[in-house]
């Protein structure tokens, strides 16, 4: 992915029992840090993300994102990445009302909307979600943050641009790099070409 022109690394974090799939633990990410220089984040999806938040940030995670449906105390989980030394970021289902966010902009560096449902890659767009990404945009221009907006879901030269439009400012893609004949690198330039070249593919 670094050779490839990638940003980052997304890593889908699941617990099996917050989406259906079970992937990654920080162990396994922190045996893949020395081989990149490529920052990554982790995207927790999981029930209790409370218990194992420094595992991430000393797993090499600069950033590491929670979903606003697993906090109880969102403010307070998103206040402890802090601590911790990494950047916050808060993630929606799609289900999820953008208002749920709006109190918390002042803890994160990246709002991540989901744009498929969680738990499975290789999953259809979901169009509907741009209206969110907007309303999201609205939220952060009247809180006056700097605060990213992240799309992860069904991210493809078909739909790359669609999310741009609507307010996004980063893109996580899966099986469209993978899957391209080209390879990797030539996703990513696709993508950048399509999307946006100042924006950003993980």
């Amino acid at each position: 992915m670094e050779a490839a022109g990638a940003d980052r690394i997304h890593w889908d974090v699941m617990d099996g029992c917050f989406v259906p799939n079970l992937t990654f633990g920080p162990d396994v990410i922190a045996s893949t840090r020395p081989h990149t220089s490529l920052p990554f984040e982790a995207h927790l999806m999981v029930t209790a993300p409370n218990t194992m938040l420094g595992r991430w940030v000393e797993a090499g995670c600069a950033t590491v994102t929670v979903h606003a449906e697993a906090c109880v105390h969102l403010h307070r989980t998103l206040g402890a990445i802090g601590e911790f030394g990494a950047k916050a970021g808060v993630a929606l289902n799609p289900a999820t009302d953008p208002a749920d966010v709006a109190h918390v902009l002042d803890l994160v560096a990246v709002v991540l909307v989901m744009t498929v449902n969680p738990g499975f890659g290789g999953q259809r767009y979901l169009a509907t979600m741009e209206a969110k990404i907007a309303a999201i945009r609205e939220l952060i221009v009247r809180s006056g943050h700097d605060v990213e907006i992240e799309v992860d879901g069904g991210i493809s030269a078909d739909t790359v641009a669609q999310a741009r439009r609507a307010g996004a400012d980063a893109f996580v893609s899966g099986s469209a790099l993978y899957r391209h004949p080209g390879g990797p690198e030539a996703a990513i330039c696709e993508l950048r070409k399509l999307g946006d070249a100042s924006r950003s593919i993980t």
